[in-house]
């Protein structure tokens, strides 16, 4: 369980794959944590890269932090991450909430970005699409402990979906969540999704009420494209193998 400081804060991350000659960094969504990914997408990315998977701050166990949730602090808390790493230059993938910091990040620090995948990122000014990032978190929680049995053959105890439940609480009525969503409602509005450059896979489910924020994105990114997947806001956890396929030939067949 390796818990790193970053710029003053406790962050719990995990890494695979560290002699890999490229870097995949990938970040999970609001309310949810690094198993989204972990049990079977990050396996498979990682029999070519170094994946790092993190815990946003409040999220999994990472430090909880009441304030910070806006875009430009989460790209700082990734920033930082990447240099305490001593990582130069990474793929960058997210999904939903994460998927928002992977845009600002390609935006704010280009020349730290090769690649980038858009999961399922929904656009801040629309009520139906941001109302979801609370609708599927309470669903996430049920769909992780489902997930964590059939993968480790384990029953998840009690006390540790006591502990989900605690840190979505927390999250959702102490924290700034909420209100620092709101302060980038106009951010797919903004001229600086224009000035992406990298090339750019997005990922939607069929049935997301986020789908038409992909089909805007790649109207806005220059090299994007857009793949539907069968599912709606969940598909990491629908379609997990689809998602981890689609991202590794995406990140080798452009890998520089």
């Amino acid at each position: 369980m390796p818990i790193l400081n970053i710029n003053g804060k406790s962050v719990h991350i995990q890494e695979l794959n560290k002699g890999a000659a490229e870097t995949i960094i990938l970040i999970h969504g609001m309310f949810s944590n690094l198993s989204v990914y972990y049990f079977n997408i990050a396996p498979l990315l990682a029999t070519q890269f170094h994946v790092v998977l993190y815990d946003l701050k409040s999220h999994g166990m990472s430090e909880k932090v009441l304030e910070g949730y806006d875009l430009e602090s989460m790209t700082d808390d990734l920033l930082h991450l990447m240099e305490a790493l001593e990582l130069k230059k990474v793929h960058l993938g997210g999904y939903s909430f994460g998927g928002l910091i992977a845009l600002k990040m390609a935006i704010r620090f280009p020349e730290r970005i090769h690649k980038l995948a858009v999961i399922e990122a929904p656009d801040p000014n629309d009520d139906k699409t941001r109302g979801i990032i609370d609708e599927y978190s309470r669903e996430f929680l049920e769909h992780y402990v489902e997930n964590f049995t059939d993968t480790t053959k384990v029953k998840m105890g009690k006390r540790q979906m006591e502990r989900n439940h605690r840190m979505y609480e927390y999250l959702f009525y102490q924290t700034s969540i909420k209100a620092d969503m709101e302060l980038e409602k106009g951010f797919f509005g903004s001229a600086a999704i224009t000035t992406i450059e990298q090339p750019t896979l997005l990922l939607y489910g069929t049935d997301s009420n986020c789908l038409n924020a992909g089909k805007q994105l790649e109207g806005l990114i220059d090299q994007a494209s857009l793949i539907a997947v069968p599912g709606d806001h969940n598909i990491p956890i629908q379609e997990p193998l689809v998602i981890a396929e689609a991202l590794f030939h995406f990140f080798k067949e452009t890998s520089n």
